[in-house]
């Protein structure tokens, strides 16, 4: 009997391992199909987002670069803000100094006007009476 063990095993098992066997290898195959899909995939996957991470590093060195052209240019118009007050801030200055040199001419003219006035007005009268005594030596 223990003869025949072996051949019955050997007609029945031997297919069924044979089968498990290749199912085994086809499993085996399908996760090397796998594998190389999915190494595949990840490759593309980390090459795709190596573009975009350094498409977003050249982004955001564009945007630095704006930014401190902008800054640049609001620099160099706040200069030229600051250079046109001052600007006309001296002509403001000058201005007010001309001004009070002109009304301090103006205040000299007027104190020479209050001296002539009295001067002015004894000069009329004494116009007045050389008119009199004028008319009196005709009428005399």
């Amino acid at each position: 009997m223990v003869e025949k063990i072996p051949s019955w095993i050997e007609k029945l098992l031997l297919p069924k391992l044979s089968e498990i066997t290749g199912e085994i290898k086809a499993i085996n195959a399908r996760i090397d199909s796998l594998e190389k899909t999915m190494n595949t995939r990840i490759d593309s996957l980390e090459k795709t987002f190596n573009e975009r991470f350094i498409s977003l590093r050249n982004e955001m060195g564009s945007l630095r670069n704006e930014m401190n052209s902008l800054r640049n240019e609001m620099l160099t118009r706040f200069e030229a803000v600051d250079k046109k007050i001052e600007s006309l801030r001296n002509e403001m200055n000058s201005l007010r100094n001309e001004m009070l040199a002109r009304f301090e001419m103006v205040n000299n003219k007027f104190d020479s006007l209050e001296k002539r006035i009295p001067m002015m007005e004894k000069l009329k009268e004494l116009e007045i009476r050389i008119a009199r005594l004028e008319k009196e030596k005709q009428i005399a």
